[in-house]
């Protein structure tokens, strides 16, 4: 079964989340769970937390269906200690934040080089950032994003996932949320269903369809392998509708939350609709 759904607002609470979920017909939903601008955030009450819990049991949202997102601040592979360890600890509160509202995934950018630092520098002290977090919590997957390579942004290649998981201890909680746009940006070419299978070949032999948690449905305002990080409605950017289609038939992407993060929310129901049209 497929779980589609967009990244919603939690404006006025996250409990709001789940309602405007509910109101555009997603099966799966993500949102912030704190200001995604901010290093500190109020802790969360109980009354939140009951409100957030009762709101997903109302509208059936079980926690494989939801996909929280991390802050943009956090960078886990930070050059300097100081800012590395103030992401580590961002990133623990977030990770903490999930278990309290029930929530089983978070969805994390790796990190910068910044140019200060290697790649394989900085993927490994991402690994140990991932490893440090999850030994000060528990029941939650942290869910790599590939990124468009955008600035020194690393993620952009699968082979930088598969270092990350490589140095992850427990590996049955790290996962990976893959963004079509980023994809694209990236270099993995998505326009035609032969793309699409010789992308997702290449990410099952490097990667490992075993650890997919995620995905982000969004085409590319950017052009192919521009590693510029540009979302557009589906149909309307530079990939275009096929691969979405292909993905709603392709049973591999059952039962993971599929969110869009495409430019303009008042189309997202339709986009929902068209895209659970096309599992038949």
């Amino acid at each position: 079964m497929k779980y589609i759904g967009a990244h919603v607002s939690a404006s006025g609470g996250v409990d709001q989340a789940v309602l405007r979920a509910h109101e555009i017909e997603a099966t799966a939903f993500a949102l912030f769970t704190k200001n995604q601008r901010q290093w500190r955030a109020a802790p969360l009450s109980k009354e939140v937390i009951a409100a957030f819990r009762n709101a997903c049991e109302k509208y059936h949202y079980s926690a494989a269906q939801i996909l929280p997102h991390d802050s943009f601040l956090i960078n886990l592979g930070h050059p300097q200690e100081e800012a590395l360890e103030k992401s580590r600890l961002a990133f623990i509160d977030e990770l903490q934040r999930c278990e309290q509202l029930g929530l089983t995934l978070l969805n994390f950018h790796p990190g910068s080089h910044l140019q200060q630092i290697d790649e394989d520098a900085c993927l490994k002290r991402i690994a140990e950032s991932v490893n440090v977090a999850l030994d000060k919590t528990q029941g939650v997957t942290a869910v790599i994003e590939n990124t468009a390579g955008q600035g020194s942004n690393l993620g952009f290649r699968f082979e930088h996932l598969a270092a990350i998981i490589d140095g992850v201890e427990d590996k049955s909680r790290i996962g990976v949320c893959i963004d079509t746009c980023h994809a694209f940006a990236g270099g993995y070419d998505l326009r035609t269903e032969e793309d699409c299978v010789k992308t997702f070949e290449e990410f099952g032999r490097v990667v490992g369809f075993e650890y997919l948690r995620g995905m982000h449905l969004n085409d590319a305002k950017s052009a192919f392998a521009s590693r510029v990080d540009r979302h557009h409605s589906l149909g309307e950017g530079n990939i275009g509708n096929t691969v979405f289609s292909w993905l709603m038939k392709d049973a591999r992407f059952d039962g993971i939350p599929l969110i869009l993060e495409t430019v303009n929310p008042d189309i997202w129901k339709d986009e929902i609709a068209w895209l659970k049209s096309q599992q038949v």
